[in-house]
């Protein structure tokens, strides 16, 4: 018996810890968060694969540099992550060189990680704003999660290119 009272204290504790009416990240959002996580290491691995003196590297004259590709990929995700927050991105930095780049870029993927997993089963519903724009929020992660994949690919043949093999691919 005192078995069962310490399981259901140790399950519903922590809901009474929330306030009341605060609604709780939903399972959901883990999963998300889960897959978020790879998404953002393998790009980052990405990014450090290349040499400095390459981030200004375009393959062809309509292409976007290198650099800009990542930071492309970091400013999306900050506002896609703002949207689902319901509130205006931070502002971006000016980042040029490798070093600032990849800061960039990991800053963006840490302030999403900070978003993703607190999602409530209503945000993850709910339509907010975004790059595509207005998106349940569901059609958000999985629009950026694209958007960072789809940029990633780019700036794997871009490393090819240069003659270096991309980073493995990680889940």
């Amino acid at each position: 018996m005192q078995c069962r009272a310490l399981l259901a204290l140790s399950v519903f504790l922590p809901l009474s810890l929330l306030p009341a009416g605060a609604a709780s990240p939903s399972n959901a959002a883990g999963e998300y968060s889960k897959h978020f996580g790879a998404l953002s290491k393998l790009s980052i691995a990405v990014a450090q694969a290349m040499p400095p003196d390459q981030y200004a590297f375009k393959p062809h004259p309509e292409s976007m540099n290198f650099g800009e590709l990542l930071s492309h990929i970091a400013a999306t995700n900050y506002q896609f992550c703002a949207g689902l927050k319901d509130s205006a991105p931070p502002a971006f930095p000016s980042a040029t060189g490798k070093d600032a780049i990849v800061k960039f870029l990991g800053d963006s993927f840490d302030y999403c990680s900070a978003v993703i997993p607190n999602l409530t089963e209503e945000q993850l519903s709910q339509v907010h704003s975004s790059p595509d724009g207005r998106l349940p929020g569901r059609e958000i992660l999985l629009a950026m999660y694209i958007h960072v994949a789809h940029h990633r690919g780019q700036a794997e043949i871009y490393l090819r290119d240069k003659g270096i093999r991309p980073p493995s691919y990680m889940i």
